[in-house]
C-alpha cells in the first residue's frame, strides 16, 4: 500500500517520468545504532497510524444512517462500530507492517527513500531508520492480523444484522487487505491501482449492511466515492516511485504506461469522481443541490492535478489529494446531515 509515501509538499523532480529510467537509484545503505529496545512509536510509525484516511470511513457510514430510517443507534450497533474500527485499524497496520518488510527485503523502499531521505521523512520507515528489526515488525504484522480477524469477528457477532452480502464482504475484505505485499501480493500483479479503491468500498458498504441490514443506492454511490480518495492520492505516490517499482516488478499503472498516458489515466480517475457526482444526481440517487455541495471536492481535484502532473511536482499533488479526500468526507457528511432534515 502507498500510505506511507511523503505528505511532505517539497517537490522531488521526475526527469522521465513514464520512461524507462538508465537503471534505478541506487540503494542507500541504511545502518543506523538501533535502540536496545523498540519504543512504542516505532510500532506506531510501522502501522502508518498518522494516515488517517481509511478510518474516516466510519464518519461516513454513521452519518448514512439517519436518512435509511435508522433511528437512534442501539447499543449492538455502537459495540458494532467500535470492533469494526479496531478490527480496521490492526487490518490496515499488518498490511502496511508487511508492506514496509516486503520493501526493506527487496530494497524498494531504499531505492525509494534514499536519494531524498530527509523530504521523505525516513522515520516514518522503521525497518529503514534501524529503530525496528525485521523480527521485530514481523512479529507486530502477524500480531496485528491475528487482533484484526478477531475484532472483525466480534464486529459480526454483535452487529443488529448481518444479511450476507456484508458478511462476505467483511470476510473477504479481512482475508486481502493484508495480502497487498504479502501471500498473494496483490500489489505485484496489476492490482494496486483496484486494491486502493476497493479497500475504501470494504470499509463502507459492508459496514452500512451490519447496521442497517441493505444496502441503498445512496450509499453505494458514497462507498463507490470514497474507496476513490486513496486511489487519487496513492496514483501519484506511484508515479514518483517509478524507477524503485520497476526495479523490483511493481507493475503499477505509473510504470506500464508513458508519462501522457500516466496523465491521462489519473485524469480520467479524476473526472470519474464528478463524472458519479453528476449522474447520481441526474438519476435521482442524490438530491439535485449534491454535485454544487461537492464543487470544494472538484475545486481539489482540478488543483491536484494542474500542480501534480502538468507542473509536475508530484509530491505536493499527493498532498493536495490527501486533503481533497477530506474535503469529501467534511462534504459528504455535510450532504448527508442536510438530507436527512429534509427527508
Amino acid at each position: 500500500m502507498k500510505p506511507s509515501a511523503p505528505t511532505s509538499a517539497v517537490a522531488v523532480a521526475e526527469p522521465g517520468v513514464g520512461h524507462a529510467p538508465a537503471g534505478p537509484p541506487p540503494a542507500v545503505a541504511f545502518h543506523p545504532a538501533r535502540p536496545a529496545r523498540p519504543r512504542p512509536t516505532a510500532y506506531l510509525r510501522l502501522a502508518k497510524l498518522g494516515m488517517v484516511d481509511y478510518y474516516l470511513s466510519l464518519i461516513v457510514v454513521v452519518s448514512l444512517l439517519p436518512a435509511s430510517g435508522a433511528g437512534v443507534l442501539g447499543a449492538s450497533s455502537w459495540a458494532t462500530l467500535a470492533a469494526f474500527l479496531l478490527g480496521e485499524l490492526c487490518l490496515v497496520g499488518a498490511a502496511v507492517a508487511y508492506d514496509d518488510i516486503t520493501g526493506y527485503r527487496d530494497g524498494s523502499d531504499a531505492a525509494n527513500y534514499g536519494t531524498d531521505a530527509a523530504v521523505r521523512r525516513l522515520a516514518r520507515k522503521p525497518l529503514l531508520a534501524g529503530t525496528l528489526t525485521e523480527a521485530d515488525a514481523l512479529r507486530f504484522a502477524r500480531a496485528a492480523l491475528a487482533a484484526g480477524a478477531l475484532c472483525w469477528t466480534a464486529a459480526l457477532a454483535l452487529a443488529p444484522h448481518r444479511p450476507l452480502w456484508a458478511v462476505l464482504g467483511v470476510a473477504v475484505a479481512a482475508l486481502l487487505v493484508p495480502q497487498y505485499s504479502w501471500g498473494l501480493r496483490l500489489g505485484y500483479h496489476g492490482l494496486q491501482e483496484v486494491f486502493l479503491a476497493a479497500v475504501g468500498w470494504a470499509f463502507v458498504l459492508p459496514l452500512y449492511g451490519l447496521l442497517t441490514g441493505r444496502a441503498t443506492a445512496l450509499a453505494a454511490v458514497e462507498a463507490f466515492l470514497f474507496g476513490l480518495g486513496p486511489l487519487l492520492f496513492g496514483v501519484y505516490s506511484n508515479t514518483n516511485d517509478i524507477a524503485g517499482d520497476r526495479a523490483v516488478g511493481r507493475p503499477t499503472a505509473a510504470c506500464l504506461l508513458s508519462r501522457r498516458g500516466n496523465a491521462v489515466f489519473i485524469g480520467a480517475l479524476s473526472a470519474l469522481e464528478t463524472a458519479v457526482i453528476v449522474t447520481a444526481a441526474v438519476l435521482g440517487i442524490v438530491p439535485w443541490w449534491f454535485p454544487p455541495a461537492l464543487l470544494p471536492v472538484t475545486a481539489a481535484r482540478i488543483a491536484q492535478f494542474t500542480v501534480g502532473m502538468v507542473r509536475g511536482d508530484i509530491l505536493r499533488g499527493r498532498l493536495i489529494g490527501i486533503r481533497a479526500h477530506r474535503v469529501l468526507v467534511v462534504a459528504l457528511v455535510a450532504a448527508n446531515a442536510l438530507y436527512a432534515a429534509t427527508t
